[in-house]
């Protein structure tokens, strides 16, 4: 299985690079992200400018590495269309430094880059933790492979786009996996303006809001906020059944896995 990873993050984000080493457990692994970090851009693609690829000599053992002067979405159509046509097999996006959920995920680079692969009929996941600072991503690198291995194995077998959140806690605090969906909460949408400047600038900020004592508890923030690994299925308004079931019927075995990779 030849897997495309790539983030929003920056090609030269940690998460990225914890991300491929361990998806080539799974197969053979090619990075391609973008040169600076895109974070916010949903999915974006650069249409009306031409688009740099650089190939880097010491990325990593055994993967092929590119970054790109543009989007996450402008690295997978590239790699899908030109680089490596007909060659991926499943693109895995992250590992994201902050969490992408509820309405988030309509603007996140991250999800954005799954995104293009699932629309090029490619399986996609989506992969982000919910924190900024003094992240551990082993266990979240972790469980990609994992998921990896499954679709690689057929066990996961039609085409899927995951995008899935890990709390930010030792993998033995992870009390468990939750096949959720979208909460119905914006985190970008808090507005501050600029006193400091004569003319009017503005600055869109996340809320960081606290969750309401009503959310929906089959969530994705409710799955995190029970200290919970969340997995959402998108598109979320018409996903078919059959791929819920699937997930529910693995969420033990996978939930097992991790936990007796991670004791």
């Amino acid at each position: 299985m030849k897997i495309l990873v790539t983030n929003d993050d920056g090609i030269d984000a940690l998460g990225l690079q914890v991300l491929a080493r361990s998806l080539q457990k799974a197969g053979q692994v090619i990075v391609i992200a973008p040169k600076q970090e895109q974070s916010g851009v949903g999915t974006s693609i650069s249409l009306h400018q031409s688009i740099k690829i650089n190939k880097l000599s010491h990325w990593g053992e055994g993967i092929e590495a590119y970054s790109v002067e543009g989007t996450p979405s402008d690295s997978v159509i590239i790699a899908i269309q030109s680089l490596f046509p007909e060659e991926i097999n499943l693109v895995v996006s992250g590992i994201n430094r902050g969490a992408n959920m509820g309405h988030d995920v309509f603007v996140s680079g991250t999800v954005g880059a799954a995104l293009q692969g699932y629309l090029h009929g490619i399986s996609s996941i989506a992969i982000s933790m919910n924190a900024y600072s003094n992240l551990n991503f082993d266990a979240a690198a972790k469980l990609a492979s994992l998921l990896a291995i499954k679709i690689r194995d057929g066990v996961l077998c039609q085409e899927i786009l995951l995008n899935i959140n890990l709390p930010d806690l030792p993998p033995g605090d992870i009390a468990g996996i939750e096949i959720t969906r979208l909460s119905k909460q914006n985190y970008c949408d808090r507005v501050e303006k600029d006193t400091d400047n004569v003319d009017a600038h503005y600055h869109i900020m996340r809320n960081n809001k606290s969750p309401s004592p009503h959310d929906d508890p089959k969530a994705d923030f409710y799955a995190l906020q029970q200290n919970k690994i969340s997995i959402t299925s998108l598109p979320d308004s018409s996903v078919n059944n059959s791929i819920q079931h699937s997930l529910k019927q693995l969420t033990p075995i996978i939930y097992n896995e991790f936990r007796n990779y991670t004791s």
